[in-house]
């Protein structure tokens, strides 16, 4: 069943590339009007204009998603520009910067989450079928040797989620988290792995029950379910989307 968000207001943080690129433009797709950010400007502007194209509005803007102010001013001009927020999906992460990554994780994965939510709760209040989705990631349910801060912080979202959800019941403001697997695009992390490490790339793919890495758009479909009036009574929950990666530890 197609499903429609026509009207629908919708947030996509770190929406130029990946998850949330593909994110903001299954959402466009469906109807809805979408704002993204995202740090890069080049990349962030190339993905406007092909939400654009699909023929919605769209309001894209630069943001550093570790400073407090700056969600503020861009949660506030999204919301000017969209005429409000029905949906905020906070997928952005600070895995990839280049600063100390326990501090990175936890301020892009974790507090840009509980920041961008407390920013937008007064618009979604007055929303109907208000959903928030935080991306987390299956990292967060097992022990990492190779990027235990980023396992750490995706943790803290999966627990974070499930507060937000009780907190934000009240206002009929639903909370809940996607944890993608492994997931393939290009210029994303496993992109690099196939080049840099072909050895590592093709060891997890060959742990992957399905064989095969995740693409975006299958990380977008579980998104746009949980903000759909499909799944008006699910809050609080993780929904695990990975091909069975995470069954094999």
């Amino acid at each position: 069943m197609p499903l429609d968000f026509t009207g629908r207001r919708v947030i996509v943080t770190g929406g130029s590339r990946g998850i949330g690129r593909s994110t903001a433009l299954a959402f466009a797709r469906a109807g809805a009007d979408v704002s993204i950010c995202a740090r890069g400007a080049e990349t962030l502007e190339k993905t406007r204009g092909e939400i654009a194209a699909v023929g919605c509005m769209v309001h894209a803007a630069t943001c550093n998603l570790s400073d407090e102010g700056a969600i503020k001013a861009y949660i506030g001009a999204a919301a000017t520009a969209l005429g409000g927020i029905d949906i905020l999906v906070s997928n952005a992460s600070g895995i990839d910067n280049t600063g100390d990554s326990w501090v990175d994780c936890f301020n892009v994965d974790v507090m840009a989450a509980v920041r961008l939510a407390e920013a937008a709760e007064p618009h979604m209040a007055q929303a109907t079928d208000a959903a928030i989705i935080n991306v987390t990631s299956i990292s967060g349910m097992m022990p990492s040797a190779r990027d235990p801060a980023y396992a750490a912080a995706k943790a803290a979202l999966i627990n974070f989620t499930t507060s937000q959800a009780v907190k934000l019941a009240p206002q009929k403001i639903r909370a809940n988290a996607v944890a993608p697997g492994s997931i393939d695009f290009p210029g994303g992390f496993w992109d690099r792995c196939r080049i840099e490490t072909p050895d590592v790339y093709e060891s997890v793919k060959a742990g992957i029950p399905f064989g095969r890495h995740g693409k975006p758009e299958e990380i977008a479909n579980a998104i746009l379910f949980l903000a759909s009036p499909m799944a008006s009574w699910i809050t609080g929950q993780t929904l695990v989307v990975d091909g069975g990666q995470v069954l094999r530890g």
